[in-house]
């Protein structure tokens, strides 16, 4: 049987952090058979996590970020991203649907047709844009954009990039507990290393968490994408640690984690450039997903995350296996 999920597995929380089901768990977990690599790698798929064709990881932060922005009784949420931004424009929708209005600072990054078509989306959602190009000055524009979007019923709601806070970690925590159920029913073995991308570190701190929380030995592998941002180890335990520290504020009692950067194993190797550039290895990454597994990646995020799994694995640094590999990717279809 599958273990409960996590507002589930800790009743308090349901009602001192509510909690807004967006997406159908569990997410499905498959063998990457025709993927040739040294390990077997299996595929948890989060692409279709979502309704209405926007899927992806950032729906599962936002099943408990947008509980919490009611909460608080805030109307906007002010976030920040790039161009191409997956979370600026899961933000912007899924808030609409709740009533929410969303502002996004939109950082520069490689233009490309993927970047265009984000662009085009994020205009069509009702989302205020605000082209503040660099990190820096979207850090000066702050106070500019606090006051341009105050009303009269308060201050938005803040976000970091990616919506990586402790509660947005929250998200990622149950999909650990989600993988554990699924390895618990026979659906899958249990992996030596899970592999993701690390654009903000929210995803990786949850699963570090979680894998924890739910007695699993699978170490969490973070491939950096993103050079805008500190991202190392302790930086995605330190999140994570904020995330503990907030389920036992609400109520949650469990064994301490007791959680240390030895813990998750974070890689660089395969940025190329900065964020948002295109590498050889994530063509190749891209090409070979699509035609011997049947995986839609993007080359910003998963497909720099699949070929660092598999150059590590045929390194043996993911050995004994099998690996997973979390498909982050939610495709968009208009």
């Amino acid at each position: 049987m599958n273990r409960p999920l996590l507002h589930q597995r800790f009743p308090p929380l349901g009602d001192a952090l509510p909690h807004l089901r967006l997406g159908q768990a569990p997410t499905p977990v498959r063998e990457l058979t025709g993927l040739t690599c040294s390990v077997p790698v299996w595929c948890k798929d989060e692409s279709g996590y979502g309704a209405g064709g926007w899927g992806g990881n950032k729906i599962r932060k936002l099943e408990w970020i947008l509980p919490d922005v009611r909460r608080r009784g805030a109307r906007t949420v002010l976030t920040v991203g790039g161009l191409g931004t997956n979370w600026g424009l899961a933000a912007a929708l899924y808030g609409r649907e709740q009533g929410l209005s969303t502002a996004v600072a939109l950082i520069d990054q490689p233009m490309d047709e993927h970047v265009r078509a984000q662009l085009v989306r994020l205009r069509r959602s009702g989302a205020a844009l605000h082209r503040t190009r660099t990190k820096r000055r979207t850090i000066a524009a702050v106070p500019w954009l606090l006051l341009r979007h105050t009303t009269v019923r308060g201050l938005p709601y803040v976000l970091p990039a990616g919506g990586s806070t402790a509660v947005g970690t929250l998200g990622y925590v149950e999909a650990a507990l989600e993988l554990a159920g699924q390895v618990e029913s026979g659906e899958m073995p249990e992996p030596s290393h899970v592999v993701t991308a690390v654009g903000s570190g929210g995803t990786a701190a949850g699963l570090l968490l979680g894998l924890r929380l739910a007695g699993l030995r699978t170490r969490v592998v973070g491939v950096v994408v993103n050079d805008t941002l500190r991202l190392d180890a302790p930086v995605i335990v330190a999140l994570a640690g904020r995330a503990e520290k907030l389920l036992r504020k609400r109520g949650a009692d469990f064994p301490s984690a007791g959680l240390a950067p030895e813990d998750v194993t974070i890689v660089r190797d395969w940025l190329g450039p900065g964020y948002g550039h295109a590498t050889a290895e994530c063509e190749r990454a891209l090409s070979l997903a699509a035609t011997t597994a049947s995986l839609q990646l993007e080359p910003v995020y998963t497909a720099k995350a699949l070929a660092a799994l598999i150059a590590l694995a045929d390194d043996g640094r993911l050995a004994p296996g099998p690996v997973l590999f979390l498909n982050t990717y939610g495709p968009r279809r208009s």
